[in-house]
């Protein structure tokens, strides 16, 4: 038997060149690097996964042969070798026991493989290795600490979650995204108080860190949302920096010309979600000889989804932009000529902001998926109704408000599976129920305390909220009980299919909205399967959402003006049931003429306002959002957040906000604004 000689590379040969100085030690550890880099930039994965492979095979007495094992998991994962980028990550490990990247980008790796468990012991064993931090390692410990919260976060290990981060917050309480998940987790496990100072973290760390969607469950206070809203687009979106790569085009003519207007949606949520049950009618019912109707999807891939499967077939032209870079997906909406983009995600997850940083269209709107204004400087309107924004309230939003009959759309054809008896759902048959199926997290100590209260006043009833995680349904029964209510007078629904938790809600008497995070799409099935809601119309978005959907079905009566009345009428109803079912039989009487369920009606007026922009384009007359002062109405509305004020008329709650402004303003003048602060103070 004979051996065939290795055969002799050809120098003049790039790669079997550079292979076979890397046979040779002759290729440094730099010019492996870029090399390697320069390879997989011009497509050559392959080939720089192969120089990676025999460099380390000829060179591991090098001392810094992790690194070039880090470099070659790099590669192998761009080429899809999952099973290759773990060994090479855990060579990496082995050679060098505290090199926090290696660690993090494996735990990542079995995370992505659905290995959880590996992955938070991966990350832990990094933890346990740098208990004495020193600079290099803070910024990996802190990362690890925050990838365990995040994954245990996921698998509703919540009290291991919070523990972690709490850890990182305390590490580094100037980085708010720890604390930002900490909040969130606090306000999902129904801990109060949510915000808890200690030596290291103050209230103002955790006011900087709650996101401009959490602040909206922590208070009611619109010009902080707006200023949060703003600080957020400033610091985590902010310009595009290769703006002179994109090339904007002039608005084009369409009023008068016959054309169809192209507007276009961009949304992670076109599938089956709150937004895209919410959406699919309305996009069928657009009139397709007006406007010509694109959506642009940058969500999760969704292959069987019967929702997204109806909606791609309402539009006239799906784009799924998921894996385009924000200045490419900019671009196709470019080429595709969109008159009007809206954005449909605000700042929620999965949300696309950069995008509409690049003003690929002429106007761009604000609407449906996020309650309260952006605050940035390219949403020009927002599209809402006038019990959300009335015209007094508009000065807390930085877009142009044009209105609708009311802000939630529903969708008609939703599939309901038929009425379930209480017995069947765990309901005493003949208690009075009250309901409420908004998320834990909306839930605060007030709210509880109100709900408790009620119960009370009316023994015999019962209250019936969407489960949570078992120990947050513990500790809620737990306060009940200590409150003087029997703890099984909490009865929780658990998780069920869409259309089968449409059917148990009707059982239900009363829904009891949360403050001052109020119901959405949450109100809306409820009052279309015939629960009466009641609710507190405050000051913001959040809070005024629910009073929209109760006026738009017809029973504005349950609109409450603060938190003594909706107590009293609560009780009211349960003692006097002959006047809800006056309200229930106003709701079957006007269900299928209300505004709520108006959807060709939305569809036209959309449609409306849709040419309305459009016709202010063409006279140069698009609005431009007003983004003065908020620095200062930020700073404010940090310290008046932490005062704990829950509910304030309208007068009074401005009276503080000018008292601040006056003070700031004594000590060094303040520019006018078309708020609280106008010229002429």
């Amino acid at each position: 038997m004979t051996v065939s000689p290795s055969p002799v590379p050809d120098p003049n040969a790039p790669l079997l060149h550079l292979l076979l100085r890397a046979r040779t030690q002759q290729l440094s550890l730099a010019d492996l690097f870029q090399t390697a880099e320069t390879l997989s930039a011009a497509g050559q994965v392959a080939a720089a996964i192969e120089l990676y492979k025999t460099w380390i095979a000829f060179n591991d007495e090098n001392p810094l042969l992790h690194l070039a094992y880090f470099n070659y998991a790099v590669s192998l994962t761009k080429a899809g070798d999952v099973a290759g980028t773990m060994h090479a990550l855990r060579a990496a490990v082995r050679l060098s026991p505290l090199f926090g990247q290696a660690h993090i980008n494996l735990g990542r790796t079995l995370e992505d493989c659905g290995l959880v468990g590996p992955a938070v012991q991966q990350w832990r064993t990094f933890i346990e290795a740098t208990a004495e931090v020193t600079p290099d390692r803070i910024s990996n410990r802190l990362l690890s600490l925050q990838h365990i919260g995040r994954v245990l976060e996921g698998t509703s290990q919540l009290e291991e979650a919070e523990a972690a981060l709490w850890q990182a917050m305390e590490l580094q309480p100037s980085r708010p995204e720890a604390a930002q998940h900490w909040i969130s987790l606090r306000m999902r496990q129904c801990k109060w108080p949510v915000v808890t100072p200690s030596t290291h973290l103050t209230t103002r760390h955790f006011m900087d860190a709650m996101s401009s969607m959490t602040i909206a469950c922590y208070v009611d206070d619109p010009l902080f949302h707006m200023a949060k809203a703003h600080r957020y687009c400033q610091r985590t979106v902010g310009r595009p920096g290769d703006l002179a790569a994109f090339e904007r085009k002039p608005v084009r003519q369409k009023t008068g010309s016959g054309q169809r207007l192209r507007v276009g949606y961009v949304s992670s949520d076109l599938r089956q979600h709150a937004v895209g049950f919410a959406l699919s009618e309305v996009l069928e019912l657009h009139d397709k000889s007006n406007v010509e109707i694109f959506a642009y999807y940058c969500g999760d891939p969704a292959p069987i989804d019967p929702t997204q499967a109806r909606i791609k077939e309402a539009v006239d032209h799906w784009r799924d932009i998921a894996g385009l870079s924000d200045i490419d997906a900019a671009r196709q909406i470019l080429a595709d000529e969109i008159d009007v983009l809206i954005d449909v995600n605000g700042y929620t997850k999965h949300a696309r902001t950069k995008i509409f940083a690049y003003r690929p269209a002429p106007v761009i709107v604000n609407f449906c998926g996020y309650p309260g204004t952006l605050a940035s400087p390219y949403h020009q309107y927002m599209i809402a109704d006038a019990t959300i924004v009335p015209p007094e309230n508009e000065l807390y939003y930085t877009e142009k408000v044009l209105h609708i009959a009311c802000n939630q759309p529903v969708d008609r054809k939703r599939a309901v599976n038929p009425r379930p008896t209480r017995a069947d759902v765990g309901l005493p048959e003949d208690a009075f129920v009250y309901a409420s199926f908004n998320g834990m997290q909306k839930i605060n100590a007030s709210c509880f305390i109100r709900w408790l209260g009620i119960l009370t006043a009316t023994p015999g009833s019962v209250l019936w909220l969407l489960a949570g995680d078992d120990s947050v349904n513990e500790r809620l029964r737990k306060m009940a009980e200590e409150a003087g209510v029997a703890p099984e007078r909490l009865i929780f629904a658990g998780k069920t299919m869409n259309p089968d938790h449409l059917a148990r809600i009707g059982l239900a008497d009363l829904f009891l909205d949360t403050f001052p995070y109020g119901a959405h799409s949450t109100a809306a099935d409820a009052i279309t399967q015939g629960l009466p809601v009641l609710t507190i119309a405050g000051k913001s978005f959040a809070s005024r959402f629910c009073a929209s959907i109760v006026t738009a079905a017809g029973i504005p009566e349950l609109i409450c003006n603060g938190p003594d009345e909706y107590v009293r009428k609560a009780v009211e109803f349960a003692r006097h049931p002959a006047s809800l079912k006056a309200v229930r039989e106003t709701l079957q009487r006007q269900r299928e003429t209300c505004a709520l369920r108006d959807m060709p009606g939305l569809a036209r007026r959309l449609e409306e306002l849709f040419w309305q922009m459009q016709g202010d384009a063409e006279r140069g007359e698009t609005p431009v959002p007003d983004l003065r002062n908020l620095d200062i109405y930020y700073e404010i509305g940090t310290e008046l957040a932490a005062a704990g004020i829950e509910f304030e008329d309208d007068e009074t709650y401005r009276a503080r906000y000018r008292a601040e402004l006056a003070a700031l303003n004594d000590f060094s003048p303040l520019s006018p604004d078309a708020r609280l602060w106008p010229a002429g103070q």
